[in-house]
Order: structure tokens, then sequence, then C-alpha cells
């Protein structure tokens, strides 16, 4: 499960810190739900939300720190985030999820939404205890708002044949870049940072957030369905436009028009050649430019960060997220 930070062994080792705590986190009555729930925590996830949060954090004063509420902090990142998957697979209903049978496909839509209603709880359940009296309890509740609504943003525009880059935006500001902000924000602000490095850390985390998703919607046209561990052109399935079909849409809006205008009605080998003609017209291409643009407007900030470790890893971190193969 953790064999993406083997490069990163400081960070791998609190990553490991963070799973043990969300695996107690996961005890329930219902063992079969349990048991998924574990293996779902532990099956392909890359904790990124956790690790950006620790990273940031290590770049303030060890001495005013308190390492229980750090890896409580850290817990609740990717327990809110594999709520929101939990309820993205029952929207959208996925069969898989990091190669393994969704909730959802095991148990019905019914019990998926009470597991991820009871991850959110847990969620909250970790905050409360790790600052309570913080100014972040109400950011958290203010970032997961943010949250839902850019799912709900996406789904309000699903089918949407004149969907533009900037409703696509709104969307990944919401349902992506949030929580990663908040990764970054909080984890300088409980890291006790000084106060350059908390003012430009949201920023950073915002711009990461946005080329990771930019990129992950690129890896649903060019990756295989072994290699991405779910579903390839679920997406365009369900009538969620993203970047590369939308840059490429816009420059040839008569080639693609017929194939979304069948909506749901679509078929896999349709959806195919849609596919290659976003890679012929060069939506790929174009949005991997999109990925790279905001890749250094993070990287420029990155570079004001106090030197060592945590910047070292951080600068790797995000340039290695455009090159990944999932």
């Amino acid at each position: 499960m953790l064999s993406y930070w083997n490069d990163y062994p400081t960070i791998q080792n609190k990553l490991q810190i963070v799973c043990s705590l969300i695996e107690k986190q996961m005890r329930v009555r219902n063992k079969d739900i349990q048991e998924t729930l574990i293996d779902f925590s532990q099956a392909g996830g890359k904790y990124l939300r956790p690790a950006f949060f620790l990273l940031f954090a290590s770049l303030g004063d060890p001495e005013k720190q308190d390492e229980e509420q750090l890896i409580k902090i850290a817990a609740s990142l990717e327990i809110l985030h594999m709520a929101t998957l939990i309820h993205d697979d029952i929207i959208d209903d996925s069969p898989l999820r990091r190669g393994t049978k969704t909730v959802q496909s095991r148990y019905g839509k019914d019990i998926a939404v009470y597991t991820g209603d009871l991850l959110f709880t847990e969620f909250f359940k970790l905050i409360i205890e790790a600052m309570n009296g913080s100014k972040f309890l109400a950011i958290n509740a203010r970032s997961m708002h943010r949250l839902l609504l850019g799912e709900l943003d996406q789904m309000n525009t699903r089918y949407n044949k004149t969907e533009t880059i900037r409703d696509y935006l709104r969307s990944v500001n919401g349902k992506t870049a949030e929580l990663f902000w908040l990764a970054c924000a909080q984890g300088a602000h409980f890291g006790h940072t000084e106060a350059y490095v908390q003012r430009i850390a949201g920023r950073i985390g915002r711009n990461i957030g946005i080329a990771f998703q930019v990129y992950d919607d690129i890896l649903d046209y060019t990756a295989d369905e072994e290699t991405l561990k779910k579903p390839i052109l679920e997406d365009l399935a369900q009538g969620v436009y993203t970047l590369p079909l939308l840059l490429a849409k816009a420059e040839h809006p008569s080639v693609f028009l017929p194939y979304l205008e069948k909506e749901d009605k679509i078929t896999p080998e349709e959806s195919q050649e849609v596919a290659d003609l976003v890679v012929k017209y060069q939506g790929v291409e174009m949005a991997k430019d999109i990925a790279r643009r905001y890749t250094q407007k993070a990287l420029v900030d990155i570079e004001i960060l106090p030197d060592g470790e945590a910047k070292e890893m951080l600068q790797l971190l995000t340039t290695q997220l455009l090159l990944r193969s999932y």
C-alpha cells in the first residue's frame, strides 16, 4: 500500500503510523464492512494528502509540535478522501476502485451510502480530538462544504455539451484541489512553520491539486484499465467531460458533437473512438501543458520554502506526480 513511498523512507514511516490509526478507526460491528474498509485503505492508495500535510508540518519547529495531533489530522485527511471516493463510486456505479471491488458493488448502494457517511463521522471525530478550539475546525467544515459543492458542480454539468474550461476548473477547485489546499495549509499551521510558509502553503496545495486532477483525467484517455486499477473512459460514459475532451472539442466541435449527443446511449466502442479523437486532436497534449503550468506555479512557491529534506521531497514529489502511470 505504501510502496509508492519506498524512495521516501522518512515520510513512509510516518504514513505507516497514519495507516495504523486509520485501521483502528475502521472498527465496526459488521466484520465484512470492517474488512472491506481496511482492505480499501490499504489497496494502492498513495496517501498523498496526509503526505503533503506531514511534509509541510516538518518544515516547522519540532519543539512546538504535538506528534499525536499531527498523526490524527493526517489520518483525518485520508479518511475524508476515502469517504468521498465511496460516494463517487455509488454515483458512478463503479465496479472497481484501486483494483478491488467497490463497497457498493460488494454490498449494494444502501450499505455503501452509510459506510461513506460513517467515514465522514470518523473524520469529524479525529479533527475534534486533534484541534478542538482551533480555527481550523471551522476551516475543515468549510473545506468539506466546498468539496461537496465541487462534486455537485460536476453533476450539474453532466452531458452538458456547452461545458467550458472555466466550468471544469471550478469543479476541480472544489472536488480535488480543496483537499490538497487543506492538507498543505493545516500542515504548515499545526507544524508551527514561519508565517510566510503558512501564507503560501495553501496556494501550493491548490496548484498541486489542480495539476493532479488534470493529469488524472489525462490518464483516463491514455492508460489501460490494468494499470489504472479502475475502469477507463468511465467519466465519458457518465457524461463527465474532462479537460482533454473539452480542449479537443473546443478546436473541433463538429467532430465530437455526434458522439456527445448520444449521452448515456454511447457505446464502449464509441467511447474508445472519442478517446482516439481526443488524442488525435491534441486534447491530451494541451491538457498536459496545463497540468505542467499549474505544477510550475507550485514549484516556484516551493522554491521559497526553507531549505532541507522536506523541501527537496516536495519538489520531487510535485514533479513526479506528472510522470505517474496511475
